[in-house]
C-alpha cells in the first residue's frame, strides 16, 4: 500500500515511530499506523533526520490542535530550506569551476587530436 518493504516497516516500528497491533505474529497496521508511516516517508523524502521526524509525530500526539508541531514544522522547513540553498549554491560554483577546468584542458589538447 506504501510502497515499502516488510524491513522497512519493521525498521521504523524498532525506532518505536510505529506500534502496529498483533494478533499472534501478524502485525496489523491501522489507520493511525498508515498515517504515520506517510509522515515518516514524506519528512524522509524532504530530508529530514528520524530525530526531527519522530519529534513531529510525539508533538501530533501531545497537541491536540497541532499549533506547536506547526510551529517546529515551519521552523524545521525554514532550516531546509536553508541549507538547500546554500547547496544549491555550492553546486553551482562547483559546476562553474568545472566547465573552467574542463575549458582549460581543452585547450592544452594539441588542434585534431580531440
Amino acid at each position: 500500500m506504501l510502497g515499502v518493504s516488510a524491513r522497512t516497516l519493521r525498521f521504523y516500528e524498532d525506532k518505536g515511530l510505529i506500534e502496529p497491533c498483533r494478533i499472534g505474529t501478524t502485525r496489523v497496521y491501522t489507520r493511525r499506523e498508515v498515517a504515520r508511516m506517510q509522515l515518516i516517508l514524506r519528512g524522509k523524502r524532504l530530508g529530514f533526520t528520524l530525530r526531527d521526524i519522530e519529534e513531529f509525530l510525539d508533538l501530533y500526539d501531545a497537541d491536540p490542535q497541532h499549533v506547536e508541531q506547526m510551529r517546529a514544522l515551519a521552523e524545521r522547513c525554514r532550516q531546509r530550506i536553508d541549507l538547500l540553498d546554500a547547496q544549491r549554491e555550492a553546486i553551482v560554483q562547483t559546476r562553474d569551476e568545472l566547465e573552467k577546468i574542463e575549458q582549460e584542458a581543452l585547450a592544452r589538447i594539441p588542434a585534431g587530436t580531440v
